[in-house]
């Protein structure tokens, strides 16, 4: 393959047979502090072994980062850990500092996405050579079935994170749409929502989905 083979699973002991088995580079998806900086060292030395790249989810022992104070605070101390204690390759850390449903009505919600990409550009800014992922289909969650509105969100989304320093991304290329080709009002109402510019913005794109 060209391009790095991810190993994808929860469970350890699988991602640690596909690190046996993949040739070259590959990435690993993912571990986390939430079991513990015991665990989580002796994962990223075993990782670091076999050469691969690794996601590092903004999850701890208290749980998912849910802010922009708990996901640069949760990144930081992975970042310290791997570079200082495992030395890790610091351009082999990928972060995923959580990428979460806009729009569901739920006022604690409103900056879930402003809020990651402010720790976007906080990690590319203070964690040198450091780079950010994310799973982009979990911003539109709160549109499923409406494919117009979902395509419109993740471009937009990608825009803007990649503006912040967002280097990679999981994305459907079947559900992105151009971003200078998504109608300007629309993206007017979706940007309201992404960036929480306006107090209604939530109401109003649900207002304007119903029409499309």
């Amino acid at each position: 393959s060209r391009v790095p083979v991810m190993i994808d699973s929860s469970k350890w002991d699988i991602i640690e047979a596909g690190l046996q088995c993949v040739q070259g580079k590959g990435v690993v998806n993912s571990i986390s502090l939430k079991e513990g900086e015991e665990v989580f060292i002796r994962q990223a030395n075993k990782i670091r072994e076999y050469g691969a790249a690794v996601i590092i989810m903004a999850f701890d022992e208290v749980g998912q980062a849910d802010s922009y104070e708990r996901r640069i605070e949760i990144c930081k101390r992975s970042y310290d850990i791997l570079v200082n204690k495992v030395s890790f390759p610091a351009e082999d850390i990928i972060f995923d500092p959580n990428i979460f449903p806009v729009a569901t009505g739920m006022e604690e919600h409103l900056n879930n996405a402003v809020d990651f990409f402010k720790a976007t550009r906080w990690i590319r800014e203070n964690l040198p050579a450091a780079h950010v992922s994310g799973g982009v289909s979990n911003v539109s969650f709160s549109f499923r079935g409406n494919n117009v509105v979902r395509e419109a969100m993740h471009s937009a989304f990608l825009f803007h994170a990649i503006n912040e320093g967002m280097d990679m991304g999981i994305v459907n290329p079947a559900m992105l749409e151009v971003y200078d080709n998504i109608p300007a009002d629309l993206l007017e109402k979706v940007e309201d929502v992404l960036l929480n510019r306006k107090p209604n913005a939530t109401e109003d794109l649900l207002l304007f989905a119903q029409g499309i």
